[in-house]
């Protein structure tokens, strides 16, 4: 997989983030909160395969495809347990991520976590997704227009169907890491219930909601977003986080 990789003058003892992008998008619209993180660790922004620079296999990965594609990569550089943040479908994958690689994710921060099940068609999605088009800056819309040409619509809807298909419900109590999990107060694709859902069946779970954020807070908000994942993170003793300089 392709990344970018911010904070490198950070060193080797640096805590380390990852971001990971949602459905049909690229690490770019991810790279105004790992610009900011990068003031406290190493961050890594990848494209995860089929989408932005990285590679295409014939067919979409499942979400389970997906997450254990993160597991190959990141062994490949040598990386041991990171923080993880993923907005969107990044953070579905990122669920299935901290059940089935546990010891891989010291923490775990759900971004607008999809998919609803009560909204598990395509048609529903599709109108909900729309929505947010208006709500969110409108630099938004040249990145995400040319990222989801370059994906080809093929692929996001295959990517589309299988989130539809992830049996979320089952994996979100089999999580153990600390998770901080955020909602824009404006979004119309993840509902405040569907959160509030979220955070009572994941064990070690705080929700979050930034107010006037729409769907996309790591692109709209990521100054506030920041903010609280640092008060997240340093909250808990086991994590070991360097003040602002």
């Amino acid at each position: 997989m392709v990344a970018a990789v911010l904070g490198e003058e950070n060193g080797a003892d640096a805590p380390v983030f990852v971001l990971v992008h949602g459905l049909g998008m690229s690490r770019r619209y991810m790279m105004p909160t790992a610009l900011l993180l990068a003031e406290f660790g190493r961050v890594y922004v990848p494209d995860m395969p089929g989408f932005g620079e990285s590679g295409k296999a014939v067919e979409a990965l499942t979400i389970p495809e997906l997450s254990d594609s993160l597991m190959e990569w990141l062994t490949d550089l040598g990386l041991g347990p990171v923080i993880w943040l993923g907005n969107s479908l990044g953070a579905q994958v990122l669920i299935d991520f901290s059940t089935r690689h546990p010891e891989h994710a010291a923490a775990a921060v759900l971004v607008g976590p999809t998919i609803d099940p009560e909204a598990r068609k395509i048609s529903i999605q599709s109108l909900r997704l729309l929505a947010d088009v208006f709500l969110e800056p409108t630099a938004l819309y040249t990145i995400g227009l040319v990222d989801y040409l370059r994906a080809g619509l093929r692929r996001n809807l295959q990517t589309l169907r299988h989130a539809l298909d992830d049996p979320i419900l089952e994996k979100l109590p089999q999580i153990r890491c600390p998770v901080l999990i955020i909602r824009g107060g404006r979004d119309p694709i993840v509902p405040e219930r569907w959160v509030e859902r979220v955070a009572r069946l994941i064990p070690e779970a705080r929700l979050v909601t930034i107010p006037r954020a729409a769907h996309a807070v790591n692109f709209n908000s990521p100054g506030q977003l920041v903010e609280e994942v640092m008060n997240f993170l340093r909250a808990k003793p086991q994590l070991k986080f360097p003040r602002r300089r």
